[in-house]
């Protein structure tokens, strides 16, 4: 692979460190100077022992600071009586009252207990304060620090898999750069159909759009594993759609990541993970610290790196290597002993399972007081990411695609990923006249390059090199957003919020070099001494030619308005409108009306109905390329051509995309049982209209269309759905003290049903092709491509210096359509049995068992060991032979429930300084 830190890394790095810089400049000004006679010192516990980084504060002032790895803390003060407040994350926290004298020292210590998740203040779902999740009108999950930091998988997105059950995000698998960048799901939608923020900021998308057969195909989402573990505080998510609150893409939900605030203390986490089939080896490191800037300010920093060891779960490949003749071929195999110079053990020829990647990341969140009101904040970081993918194998018996000079035995091409991703937000708060007034600018990028190694480009002959730049994608995005919000002491009280925001946006496709793509004009003589072309471009993954290469922006600009009115000590309304208008697509207003009801201080009911919209990605609308894909074992050269293009307009009559709008209805309860027991149940049915996919090929009655463009086959973006998804969720929390412990236990479930509901939307031109645009492997897609259902249970036992953890996590079926067989005439002999069946599967439900112990050695040390899938369950295999092409997938790369790597064991140390 190539080096971790390339030359564009470095000089851009310096101007982030020498930004940071400025902010340590602070500690040497007035701020950092201690005016105070007296101090505060003391404890924060709770009753196994200390708890670093909890939050201790002076109340009806802006002293703040956290406790250190000893769980102490320190304030100096004047002299006076003052009430202090220590809290931590899912604790219940406290408050006591001091006097100081000059020259005096006092000590206040406490011992805090858990509280349940339900009693948690959130901040996402409202503009007003924030406020527990049991007197919101929308549900809200808490991952909180202790569930994040007792996960231990590497990557945000797998934490999130087996952690939520509404959440899903697997490992892809020969899909170019979506092996390196998952989708990650909400509600069984689409990745683009969820918003995530970061600190309450929206937080930008990849610049990958989906295209292959994968969940999310012809979407772009989020890359969730740019964003360190160790630099997260807690995560909220808001199971509910939001667009009128937070903008495009909050259909399906929000999720909010927090940062970490805490100083004092310095956490170096240090983990390996062993699979248990011999591949696959990850090594994690992180190092997060944070330090105070003066007396009223912070700065938390992480670096993190994470490596991966590719894993293989190929089968033996049965299909012809050098000639279709059966007896030949054997004889050629065995002669030039193909099979033991592939790399692979038995018969395997390709590499199928996770891909390798590297990561090194560096972010940071810092807020430092302007004045008594009045505060500058800022947050954000960078994530290079380099991957090593493989596709599928060119055997020598394919002359158009494979030089013989260059590989005799043919190659396993490779697709090496750089993957930079940026962001910065800054902003200023405060109070003016009772007004809370927030103002910032974010700035987020995303960019892709792909290097195609060991591969040719047939069509140059013994000129083709073997090491290609194919070029990449570019997206940025800058936002800038004004927030006001203020309380009313009428009826119960009200909160107005409004603001505005305006993005832009930027695209960019950038170009290949020339041998990436061109047709060097080379030809082989087929079998029945004809001449014939050799395919242009690099195998696997052909450059982006120059007329594919594009530069787009979009401007958004939106304004809202959001009224919270508690009409009464237990019932709440809320009303929230938007309008965004946009240069591109147009303009679009929704709504959102919602209402809380609580019975007493242990029961609420609540109820929502609301419009949302999704507005076309700057991707769909403009991406184009020509790729190499594998259609039930042929290679076929398809183009995707945007709607800007003479191809898609002319030939196809293709509309001029629109934005999705849907209708969102929820209703759900929560509430506790006593002290020990907590629940949560939620209904949810979303209405989607003009969902925008991708196409199916069309092929034949274009062939002149398409022949100038060197493809034989053509797919664009269009909105030709509507779908309704029901399900609900429901949870419960149960704690108490067992023995000299504490027994935590979670149950929580999402059950969701996504259906494409009327007709399959085509143009005039296209008019009795339905099955074509959109066929039933589609439709499976995003009906089935995701679990009906998945069940996440988490006990936790604390005693003493030992925790033990089970957790299990039930997914429900999944299912694959074969776009054919709808029709049994198209059925296909099954070689495993013998008969002529359909392709059609669906893999059954499977529960993934994990289990921990961790040991904390001292104040400083936390060892601890884990087993992810102890019972090394699988995917079920195809059953059908024409699924495996030809022996080579013996799970599907279609549609996954949980990864292919099996049974794993974490080892991790954890110095706490």
């Amino acid at each position: 692979m190539t080096p971790l830190l390339p030359n564009r890394f470095k000089p851009n790095l310096r101007q982030s460190l020498g930004l940071l810089t400025l902010l340590f400049a602070f500690q040497f000004m007035g701020y950092g100077q201690s005016q105070s006679r007296a101090v505060i010192i003391g404890n924060v516990s709770d009753q196994f022992g200390s708890l670093p980084g909890a939050t201790v504060s002076i109340e009806g002032t802006d002293l703040v600071t956290t406790t250190d790895v000893k769980g102490n803390f320190s304030l100096d003060v004047d002299e006076g009586t003052y009430v202090v407040n220590a809290s931590f994350v899912m604790y219940i926290g406290q408050s006591k009252e001091v006097t100081v004298k000059v020259g005096e020292t006092a000590t206040l210590d406490f011992l805090l207990e858990t509280g349940f998740s339900i009693d948690q203040p959130v901040t996402i779902g409202s503009r007003g304060s924030p406020t527990s999740s049991l007197k919101t009108s929308a549900p809200v999950d808490i991952i909180s620090p202790q569930l994040l930091a007792s996960s231990p998988r590497m990557e945000l997105g797998d934490v999130l898999h087996y952690l939520v059950p509404s959440f899903h995000s697997t490992n892809q698998t020969i899909s170019d750069g979506t092996d390196h960048i998952d989708p990650a799901t909400l509600r069984g939608l689409g990745p683009d159909q969820v918003l995530v923020l970061v600190n309450g900021k929206r937080r930008h998308n990849s610049s990958l759009l989906n295209v292959n057969g994968t969940v999310g195909r012809g979407s772009v989402g989020t890359d969730f594993n740019a964003i360190p573990i160790a630099t997260i505080e807690r995560i909220e998510i808001l199971r509910e759609g939001a667009t009128s609150q937070y903008g495009s893409d909050a259909i399906a939900g929000v999720i909010n990541i927090i940062l970490k605030k805490q100083t004092e203390v310095i956490d170096i986490d240090n983990r390996v993970l062993i699979n248990t089939e011999g591949d696959g080896f990850e090594n994690y490191s992180s190092g997060n610290f944070g330090l105070k800037l003066g007396n009223k300010g912070f700065l938390n920093v992480t670096a993190e790196y994470r490596n991966r060891n590719a894993t293989n779960r190929a089968g033996d490949y049965t299909g012809a290597v050098y000639t279709d003749d059966p007896v030949l071929d054997a004889q050629l195999i065995e002669e030039n002993n193909f099979f033991g110079q592939t790399g692979y053990d038995n018969r395997r020829v390709m590499e199928i399972g996770n891909a390798e990647t590297q990561n090194l990341a560096l972010y940071f969140n810092g807020e430092f007081k302007v004045s008594p009101t009045a505060a500058l904040y800022l947050h954000g970081g960078r994530n290079y990411r380099e991957g090593k993918g493989k596709g599928f194998y060119r055997f020598p018996k394919d002359p158009d695609r494979v030089v013989f000079e260059l590989f005799p035995n043919g190659f396993s091409p490779e697709i090496l990923t750089d993957i930079q991703d940026d962001a910065v937000v800054m902003g200023i708060k405060g109070i003016k006249n009772n007004f809370n007034i927030d103002f910032s600018h974010s700035i987020g990028s995303n960019r892709i390059d792909y290097t195609i190694n060991n591969s040719n480009n047939a069509s140059l002959g013994i000129a083709s090199p073997r090491t290609f730049y194919s070029g990449g994608f570019v997206y940025n995005q800058n936002t800038t957003n004004l927030d006001i919000s203020r309380g009313f002491d009428y009826l119960k009280g009200i909160n107005l919020a409004f603001g505005a925001e305006l993005r832009v946006e930027n695209y960019q496709i950038i170009a290949g070099e020339e041998a990436s793509y061109i047709d060097g004009g080379e030809t082989f003589t087929d079998e029945n001494g004809e001449e014939q072309p050799r395919i242009p471009g690099a195998q696997v993954f052909p450059g982006f030619q120059p007329e594919n290469e594009l530069n787009r922006f979009r401007t958004n600009s939106a304004g809202y308005v959001d009224i919270d009115v508690n009409a009464t000590d237990n019932l709440l309304f809320k009303l929230g409108g938007r309008f965004e208008a946009s240069n591109d697509f147009g303009s679009q207003g929704v709504y959102k009306i919602s209402s809380r009801y609580r019975v007493n201080d242990r029961l609420s009911f609540r109820g929502s109905y609301s419009k949302g919209f999704r507005a076309p990605s700057l991707h769909q609308v403009f991406f184009q390329n020509i790729s190499t894909q594998f259609i039930d074992g042929e290679i076929v050269q398809v183009g995707t051509f945007n709607n800007e293009s003479a191809v898609a307009r002319e030939a196809f009559k293709i509309d001029k995309l629109r934005a999705e709008t849907s209708r969102h209805f929820s209703l759900g309860f929560n509430g506790k049982l006593g002290d020990k027991l907590t629940f949560s149940a939620d209904y949810y049915l979303i209405n989607i209209e003009d969902r925008i996919v991708l196409s199916g090929r069309f092929a034949e009655g274009y062939e002149d269309i398409l022949s100038p463009f060197n493809v034989s086959a053509a797919q664009f973006f269009t909105n030709a759905i509507d779908s309704r998804t029901s399900g609900g969720d429901v949870s419960l929390f149960y704690k108490d003290n067992l023995g000299s412990g504490e027994l935590n236990a979670s149950l929580s479930a999402n059950f969701t049903s996504t259906k494409v509901v009327g007709d399959i939307h085509v143009p005039e031109a296209l008019d009795g092709q339905e099955d074509v645009l959109f066929s039933r492997e589609d439709v499976a897609r995003v009906e089935e491509a995701q679990p009906n259902f998945k069940v996440n249970s988490l006990i936790t036992y604390e005693f003493d210096n030992y925790k033990f953890q089970l957790g299990n996590t039930y997914f429900g079926e999944v299912g694959y359509m074969h776009p054919e067989d709808g029709n049994p005439d198209n059925w296909v002999l099954n070689e495993f049995t013998g008969n002529v069946e359909t392709r059609d599967q669906i893999f059954s439900s499977k529960l993934i068992t994990d289990v921990g112990v961790s040991y904390q050695m001292s104040d400083n040390l936390i060892i601890s060991l884990y087993g992810n899938n102890v019972f090394n369950v699988y995917p079920d295999a195809h059953t059908h032979s024409a699924n495996t092409s030809q022996g080579n997938f013996m799970y599907s790369r279609r549609v996954q429930q949980f990864g292919v790597s099996g049974a794993n064991y974490t080892l991790g140390v954890l110095l706490r300084l």
